[in-house]
C-alpha cells in the first residue's frame, strides 16, 4: 500500500524525523518495514526547516516531507494544507492516517475526502484535554472527522472506550498502545546504575521522570514524600523539565537530575526502588497511556501508580500496586509496602514491530 501519514514535527520534546521517536516515528516506519511505501507529512509548529528525508528500511519505503510555520504565521497556517494536499495528490495514497494532534487529524480527513480515499486516525491521548480544544469549534471538528474514519487506533483501551461510546465513528476502534524500545529499556545493575547517576549506594530511592508539572500529577509525588520523608533512608530521585508550576522539595535527600537524555532515563528507572506513575483524575488523565509505565515495567523496577484509567487495566492483576489518585497518603502507604517487599509486575509488553503487525490488516481492510 502507499500510505500517507500526517503529523507534527515536535512530539513529546523530540524530533519526530532527527530523533526518530517513539509513536509517531515508529508507526510509520514499521509499516514501512512490513513493506509498505510511507509518506509522512509533518508540520513544525516551531518553525523548524523544510526539507525531505528518507530514511533506510528493510522492506518499504519511508520519506519524510517537513514544512515549517514561519512568520507570517496566519498566511503560513492557512497556505499549509494546500501545500500538503498537492504533496498527497502526488504520491496518490491508498489511505490517509490522521495523527499527533487535532489539525493534522482535521486536514487528513479533509485531504481523503478530496482525494476520495480511506481514513484512519491515530489517538495517541485525548486530544479533547489538550489545549487546542480550548478554541471554539475544534472539539466539534476532531470528533466530524474521527467518526467519518474506516479506523480509529488509540493509545489505551480506556481511550478506546471512550471514543466508542462518543464519537459515532462508522469503522473500528482498535487499542494501539505505545511501547517501548527493549534495547534501551531493559533491567540493568541497581549499583552500577547509581553509580552512573551519582546516587547513594545504600538510600531507598523512589522517585519518576518525565514532565514535572502540576497538570501532571508530580504535586501528589510531592505530597507522599511529605509524609515518607520521616523515614531518613527514603531519598526522592526526579528527572525531567520543570514549568514553573510547582517548586519541586527542597531537601538534602530529593536529587534534581535534570533533562536527561532518553537512554539515562532507563538507567534512572533502574536505580530506583519504587517508580511512580502519578495521573490526576482528569479528562486527560482518564485516557492517556503513560510511557513511563511501561519504561519502568521493562526495567524490572517495582513501582506504584494511580487506580485510573490505562494504568488500572495494566495493573489489573496487582491491586497493591494502585493508589487512590489525589490521595497522598495512599500513595505513600502504597510506596512503604513496595519498599519493604517489592512485588514487581509481570506485564507482557509488546514492541512496535509486533504492534504495527497486528494493526496493519485492519489498514489493509480499510484500503480495499
Amino acid at each position: 500500500m502507499r500510505i500517507a501519514f500526517l503529523c507534527k514535527r515536535r512530539y513529546m520534546g523530540k524530533d519526530v524525523i532527527n530523533d526518530r521517536y517513539a509513536r509517531l516515528y515508529e508507526f510509520p516506519r514499521q509499516l514501512a518495514e512490513i513493506g509498505h511505501d510511507v509518506l509522512v507529512a509533518c508540520v513544525g509548529y516551531q518553525g523548524q526547516e523544510d526539507g525531505s528525508w528518507e530514511h533506510k528500511t528493510k522492506r518499504g519505503r519511508l520519506r519524510f516531507v517537513a514544512k515549517g510555520i514561519r512568520a507570517p504565521w496566519v498566511p503560513a497556517m492557512v497556505a499549509y494544507p494546500a501545500q500538503m494536499l498537492a504533496r498527497l495528490r502526488e504520491f496518490s495514497p491508498d489511505i490517509v492516517i490522521g495523527a499527533s494532534d487535532i489539525p493534522n487529524i482535521v486536514m487528513a480527513a479533509w485531504a481523503a475526502k478530496k482525494l476520495k480515499r480511506p481514513l484512519a486516525v491515530d489517538l495517541y491521548d485525548n486530544f479533547e484535554a489538550f489545549g487546542q480544544a480550548k478554541l471554539p469549534g475544534m472539539v466539534r471538528a476532531l470528533r466530524r472527522a474521527t467518526n467519518k474514519a474506516a479506523i480509529v487506533t488509540t493509545t489505551s483501551e480506556a481511550l478506546a472506550r471512550y471514543v466508542r461510546e462518543t464519537y459515532d465513528v462508522a469503522g473500528e476502534v482498535v487499542a494501539m498502545p505505545s511501547t517501548v524500545d527493549a534495547r534501551v529499556f531493559r533491567p540493568r545493575d541497581k549499583a552500577e546504575s547509581r553509580r552512573e547517576l551519582n546516587l547513594p549506594d545504600d538510600a531507598l530511592l523512589i522517585g519518576t521522570a518525565g514532565g514535572l508539572h502540576r497538570a501532571k500529577g508530580i504535586g501528589e509525588l510531592y505530597a507522599a514524600w511529605n509524609l515518607l520523608k520521616a523515614d531518613v533512608r527514603i531519598h526522592l530521585v526526579l528527572a525531567g523539565p520543570l514549568d514553573g508550576s510547582i517548586q519541586i522539595p527542597q531537601d538534602p535527600r530529593v536529587h534534581y537530575l535534570g533533562e536527561l537524555p532518553h537512554e539515562r532515563i532507563a538507567t534512572l528507572f533502574s536505580a530506583l526502588d519504587v517508580a511512580t506513575v502519578c495521573v490526576l483524575d482528569t479528562p486527560f488523565g482518564r485516557y492517556c497511556f503513560p510511557q513511563k509505565a511501561y519504561e519502568i515495567l521493562a526495567t524490572g523496577t517495582a513501582v506504584v501508580a494511580s487506580d485510573l484509567g490505562a494504568m488500572r487495566d495494566v495493573l489489573a492483576d496487582y491491586p497493591t500496586l494502585r493508589y487512590r489518585p489525589g490521595d497522598a497518603s495512599s500513595l505513600a502507604d502504597r510506596i512503604r509496602r513496595q519498599l519493604a517487599a517489592p512485588v514487581r509486575a509481570r506485564v507482557p509488553i509488546m514492541d512496535w514491530a509486533e504492534l504495527v503487525t497486528i494493526i496493519e490488516p485492519h489498514l489493509r481492510k480499510a484500503a480495499r
